[in-house]
């Protein structure tokens, strides 16, 4: 036993089971046969009543039907009848109405649940993505580790179980080590066999997805849906775990399987790295991205991606972002040979994808008016003069329209030419304004000054160099980066869901180098070639957003 914990060893270091490799080695060491002990009430079973609070069973240990049952138990079925004896005693049974809580996501504890009648359902992000029946444990992973409950169980029927916890299995003085070791062992068995998988599985990846620059409602949202179009053209979908960055490690651990079918995700989830994706539909946030890499922009760099894409038999390569993103999966197109399909699904707040709406920019207006309006309440009951910095890289999309949905005084934006002497003469005898300056407002003067500002903050002494005299308090916000972990609104749903079906088309006739648009309520395709990310505002627009009249 001990040379196959010895061979074991070096494969499992770095894993969960690290600890428990250790643990069980020395376990296996010691000539220990087994103790039979009085039953043992876990320490901290008390403290987890105040959050499942089960009916307590009558339980008899000596029972041989108990016995045979946990004999059928993974990781129990190495065990012999004197082992699974001693492992009995610690176990309680308890009883779960339906609707019962189990646990909670997020809940540290340290119990298992092995079901001797009825059946568990298993939650995350309020979707169910198993069920747990007889002869199953649930809640494995307090076995072996003291990470968070990463879903939440319930009973869906009524529910008998045997609860045992990790904490009194490791106590020595009240369970045998080496019956411990065993059991440790089985463990980091059934983990190699799952690893073996994973590392079959990454070698030839059908659909990957790579997600990058920063965040914005929709990045999840589209992720589910792509993956829930392309299964069921019977396409394998994957996902780089940290965006560019993963691409050019190219190691497995660097990327995920996304499955949308409950049916494959319960075959494929003892495998490290499935996730099931239905829940990301009306996520927040970007599970699957890093910060802006600018190292991409280096040849070498791409180079080593390229590799990666080759070596891991990718056929259809998948971006998601906004004009940074595409920058770097155009060149990764132009590289590839023709057999790799190369799309690009445009996921930006400040809408700077020229000739399609884009995923992210309704929810993104949404929040930015909202802000604005509160702003401006604050600004009416205190006689204060806000200067709001917002999106806006380049065309100032996202700072023009929470400008005009809020109804603020003015929308200075990057492209536009303003004198600051007409602004602060209309500012003199107001008592409260708000104006939103887009965060790319002369970004490349005072990157050549070396300027400390903000974009409200430049255009607030642009204001004072110019005179300004007023009785409004003066207040500079800056940028403010919660709108990027807005929950995604319906439009934004609505156009993920409308791009990924187009997308899934384009895939299915051969197309290639081309990104799924929607305008107008129109759906259509732009290649590469002509996409433009300069995406300027209509001076029309402009103008309406001025309403000091400079």
């Amino acid at each position: 036993m001990l040379n196959a914990a010895n061979n074991l060893q070096n494969s499992l270091m770095k894993s969960n089971f690290a600890r428990i490799f250790k643990k069980s080695a020395h376990a296996l060491s010691t000539k220990q046969n087994p103790v039979f002990l009085e039953p043992l009430q876990p320490a901290n079973l008390t403290e987890q009543k105040d959050k499942y609070m089960p009916e307590q069973l009558n339980y008899d240990f000596k029972d041989g039907q108990v016995i045979e049952f946990l004999h059928r138990v993974e990781p129990f079925t190495r065990l012999t009848t004197d082992e699974l004896a001693a492992l009995a005693k610690l176990m309680t049974r308890c009883k779960f109405e339906v609707g019962e809580t189990v646990f909670s996501e997020g809940d540290h504890s340290s119990e298992a649940f092995i079901i001797e009648a009825g059946k568990l359902s298993f939650e995350k992000l309020s979707h169910v993505v198993r069920y747990f029946a007889a002869g199953e444990m649930c809640g494995k992973s307090a076995m072996i580790n003291e990470q968070p409950r990463s879903g939440t169980a319930r009973a869906v029927e009524p529910t008998t179980a045997l609860v045992i916890n990790r904490k009194a299995m490791e106590d020595e003085a009240c369970f045998p080590p080496r019956i411990y070791g065993k059991i440790c062992m089985e463990f980091a068995r059934l983990m190699t066999n799952a690893s073996s998988e994973e590392e079959a599985m990454y070698r030839e990846m059908d659909v990957l997805l790579v997600q990058d620059g920063g965040c914005a409602p929709g990045y999840n949202p589209v992720t589910a849906f792509i993956t829930e179009y392309l299964e069921h053209d019977k396409r394998r979908v994957f996902v780089c775990n940290e965006g560019f960055i993963s691409l050019v490690k190219g190691r497995t651990e660097d990327f995920r399987r996304l499955v949308y079918g409950m049916a494959l995700y319960q075959q494929l989830e003892r495998i490290p790295g499935v996730i099931f994706s239905p829940p990301l539909r009306e996520a927040r946030g970007a599970d699957f991205r890093t910060e802006r890499y600018k190292e991409f922009m280096k040849k070498e760099i791409q180079e080593k991606a390229v590799k990666t894409i080759m070596e891991r038999k990718v056929k259809v390569l998948i971006g998601i972002g906004g004009n940074g993103t595409f920058a770097g999966i155009n060149a990764l197109s132009k590289m590839l040979p023709k057999e790799v399909q190369v799309f690009f699904i445009p996921v930006t707040i400040d809408s700077d994808v020229y000739g399609t709406e884009c995923i992210g920019q309704h929810t993104g207006v949404e929040i930015g008016a909202e802000k604005i309006r509160c702003y401006m309440a604050d600004a009416r009951t205190h006689h204060r003069c806000y200067i709001i910095e917002l999106m806006g890289a380049a065309g100032g999309y996202h700072a023009l329209h929470s400008c005009l949905g809020a109804g603020a005084h003015l929308a200075v934006l990057p492209s536009l030419v303003y004198e600051p002497k007409r602004v602060a003469e209309a500012l003199k005898h107001r008592n409260s304004t708000v104006i939103v300056v887009a965060e790319g407002y002369k970004s490349e003067e005072r990157k050549q000054k070396a300027s400390p500002l903000n974009a409200a903050e430049y255009f607030y002494e642009e204001l004072k160099a110019a005179g300004l005299q007023t009785q409004q308090r003066v207040i500079c916000e800056g940028f403010s980066r919660d709108i990027r972990g807005a929950k995604p609104n319906n439009m934004d749903i609505t156009l993920a869901q409308r791009m990924a079906r187009k997308l899934s088309e384009l895939v299915r006739i051969g197309q290639s180098r081309v990104m799924p648009a929607v305008l107008a309520e129109k759906e259509y395709a732009i290649f590469f070639d002509d996409i433009r990310t300069d995406n300027s505002v209509d001076s029309g627009l402009a103008h309406l957003a001025n309403r000091l009249g400079v």
